[in-house]
């Protein structure tokens, strides 16, 4: 998911920002902090990184048709 968008189709409507499976997740995330976009980045709160694993898990189960062990 990182290189490429990856939404339900059905929640694709034109001229929208779907909710995606990718690193979007993040990156949204980090817009509602303070800091310069200079490495090192700030540490991720467990929550966040739970729920990009969950959306990654989502993801690869969508394509897949296999479900992740978790």
């Amino acid at each position: 998911p990182d290189s490429s968008r990856f939404w339900p189709a059905d929640g694709y409507r034109e001229g929208t920002n779907p909710p995606s499976y990718d690193k979007q997740y993040v990156r949204d995330y980090l817009e509602t902090l303070d800091w310069n976009k200079q490495a090192p980045g700030p540490r991720l709160p467990a929550a966040v990184i739970a729920g990009t694993r969950a959306k990654y898990a989502e993801a690869c189960e969508r394509l897949t048709g296999e479900t992740l062990v978790r």
